[in-house]
Order: structure tokens, then sequence, then C-alpha cells
């Protein structure tokens, strides 16, 4: 049986571990070339391996996301190679810095802006070329229910996610004539370190597992997914319409 992503281009960031691995591996064993960004050659490396054993092959890129002139330098090669980019999936980001607004720090600031927002900005810049010069071209960006529901202590990530809940949606409503579509997806608690580390008392084996999450986000990568412009939140296991205030 043909596979529904076989000869398509998948682009992942945070692709070392969580999330991000697990869905590298699961567009793999659908068939796609899997293009992985990440900081840690180790984690990397480990995923090729795993895509190997599923039957695919991977194009490992070590980068920081704040190296925005390393997404056009590998835009510039996949345009040489391939001519195109299928799947774009912004997983990666940081948690941020976890303390009262006006004691976050400017650096702690500036970085989870970078990371979670500017970088995403900049990959759109980027593939967006060629990400319309596939015939279904398919953006994911991964989002957080901290976007609206904003806690105490938890500025720098909920204002950044915010940011990119914008960034996306926008992106999408500028691609709605062209055959990519952009949605967000809120995975909500999942059993990952960067999960463990801002609610170190919860029990990991009550949340599910990263490789359950990237199942349904691999729905939003195929040509067959035809949403735009929305949330996808897993633990509804539903699209959600944006709505304006009344």
């Amino acid at each position: 049986m043909s596979k529904p992503l076989a000869d398509r281009i998948a682009l992942v960031t945070g692709a070392s571990r969580g999330i991000g691995y697990a869905l590298s591996v699961a567009l793999a064993r659908e068939g796609a070339h899997v293009v992985a960004i990440a900081r840690t050659v180790g984690g990397l490396e480990e995923l090729d391996d795993a895509v190997k054993a599923v039957g695919s092959s991977a194009t490992l890129v070590p980068l920081d996301m704040r190296d925005y002139d390393g997404f056009y330098r590998l835009a510039a090669a996949l345009n040489e190679r391939y001519k195109r980019l299928d799947v774009l999936v912004g997983n990666a980001a940081i948690g941020g810095q976890r303390s009262p607004l006006g004691h976050v720090m400017p650096p702690a600031w500036d970085e989870a802006m970078a990371v979670n927002v500017t970088a995403n900005y900049q990959l759109i810049r980027a593939m967006d070329p060629l990400l319309r010069r596939s015939d279904a071209g398919r953006a994911v960006f991964m989002t957080s229910g901290a976007a609206t529901n904003c806690r105490a202590y938890a500025g720098p990530y909920s204002t950044s996610k915010a940011a990119l809940n914008a960034l996306a949606r926008t992106y999408a409503a500028e691609t709605t004539s062209t055959p990519v579509r952009v949605n967000l997806f809120n995975p909500g608690p999942t059993r990952t370190r960067m999960r463990a580390q801002v609610m170190p008392g919860e029990d990991p084996m009550t949340l599910p597992t990263p490789e359950e999450v990237a199942e349904k986000i691999v729905e939003l990568c195929l040509p067959s997914c035809t949403e735009t412009g929305k949330l996808y939140d897993y633990p509804v296991k539903k699209f959600l319409q944006f709505t304006d205030p009344a």
C-alpha cells in the first residue's frame, strides 16, 4: 500500500526529543523524508537510526533556533535539491523563566521570544516559497493552552505562545488562495522533559506519551487535511474555531 506521505519532504524543529522526535519518526513511518532540526547532535543521530528503522530517511540539521541565517541556508539547500517543501512543523520551544513579570530578566524574556516566536516567523519567511511550490503544503505550529490561560509566573511562555497563535493565524489568512494550509496544535499536558520541569510534582504516567500525540499531528500534515487557520486541541480531540470578541 502507498504511504500517505511517500516522497514528501517534512521539516520538523526541536526534533531530537519529546514530541518533535516522536513526530519525526511518525512522519517517516508514513513515507516522508524528514528534515530534522535540533541543537543536540546525539539526539539527531538517535533519530536518524529510528527513522531508518521504519524504512525512511532523514536530513540532520544541527542548528540553534536563534541562528536565523541557518534557516535561509537550509531553504537554499532544499530548493536546490527538492524545489519544494511539503510539511513544516514549528515544534521547538522553551518554557522560559518562571518568575513574577517584574523579576523576569530581559535576556530570559528575549530568549523566549526569539525561540518561541521570532524563529517561527523566520522559518515562515525562509520556507514560504518552498511550501507554495508543493501541491499540498502543510504548516503546523505547536501552541499551548497557556496562550489564553495566563497563569502567574509564566509570563514569557504565555506571551510568546499568544504571539505564535497570531503569527500562525495571519499566515493562514495570507495563504487561503494557495495550496498551503496552516494550523495550530495544542498537545496539552504530555509526558515530556519540558512538562516535568514546569510541573515537577505531577505524575508523568497520568499523561499521554509524545508518540500518542504525534499520531494526531501527522493527520494535520497530510494532503487530505483541508482545515486552515484553526487550532486542534488534543485534550478535547477536535478542531476549535477562533472567534472574535462579541
